[in-house]
Order: structure tokens, then C-alpha cells, then sequence
């Protein structure tokens, strides 16, 4: 993708490799809704397709509308409704969509990484990179 926040992009590459992840998005609040800021491993054709993510929707939707992670154990067989058709185009397993709060509870960005592996990330992981997905550098509104 054309990087749309070179710092974001920088942040999310050093996240990804920290955490063991293979691939991973920024999504920032855009009114109601999510709009891409930071993608890494993700094929053309799915960067398209979550460009703008409206709310609830996909992963990172219900990740912003729950105020908390949503998680697939494979993106490949995932048949929950979660994951959006496009995303089964990432070369992954097992998934996380963390919502990035501010000091209010208010969503301001939503993180997603993804790993080769297959399965259910333990709470403590999850509790985890949701603290680290925390340190994601915004700025002020």
C-alpha cells in the first residue's frame, strides 16, 4: 500500500516483528467509521477491501462498536461472520483486532495483527497486546 502515515507504518512494522506477528493494520476512527492508516503484509486486493471499514463491521469493527479484542482462531476457515470473504487473501491463521482507547474509553484506532499459527490467544496474551497496541502513537485529535 502507498503508506499512508509513515510513522503509523514504522510503529506497526516494530509491533508486528515484537509480537511475532506476520502481518497487521492500523485503522484510525474517522467519524463513525475506520479508515486504513497502516498495513503490512496485507495483499493489494484486501487493502482495498478495508480501506474503510464502516462501523461493526469485519474484525476490526466489531473490535471498535465491543471496545475490546475480537479474535479468529484460523482466518482461513473462520465461519462466524467476523471475517470479512477478503481477508482469507492474508496468508495467516490465527488473528486479533485490539481497539486502541483513549483516556475517556473512547476508540481512537484499531490494531490488527495476525500470526502463522493456528488457535485462541490466551487471555494473558491478549491482555497483553492490547497494553502494547496502547502505546500506538496518535497524537492529539
Amino acid at each position: 500500500m502507498d503508506v499512508e502515515n509513515p510513522a503509523l507504518q514504522k510503529w506497526l512494522e516494530a509491533f508486528a516483528a515484537e509480537h511475532g506477528a506476520m502481518a497487521g493494520t492500523v485503522h484510525l476512527q474517522r467519524g463513525e467509521d475506520l479508515e486504513l492508516a497502516a498495513a503490512l503484509n496485507i495483499p493489494p486486493p484486501v487493502v482495498a477491501a478495508v480501506r474503510h471499514v464502516p462501523r461493526g463491521k469485519g474484525m476490526a469493527g466489531l473490535a471498535q462498536v465491543r471496545k475490546e479484542p475480537v479474535q479468529t482462531c484460523n482466518l482461513q476457515t473462520d465461519d462466524t461472520g467476523r471475517i470479512k470473504p477478503g481477508a482469507k487473501a492474508v496468508d495467516a491463521r490465527a488473528a486479533v483486532a485490539l481497539p486502541v482507547l483513549d483516556q475517556a474509553g473512547q476508540v481512537r484506532a484499531v490494531v490488527g495483527i495476525a500470526f502463522m499459527e493456528e488457535g485462541e490467544l490466551p487471555p494473558e496474551r491478549e491482555r497483553a497486546l492490547m497494553a502494547a497496541a496502547a502505546r500506538l502513537p496518535l497524537g492529539e485529535p
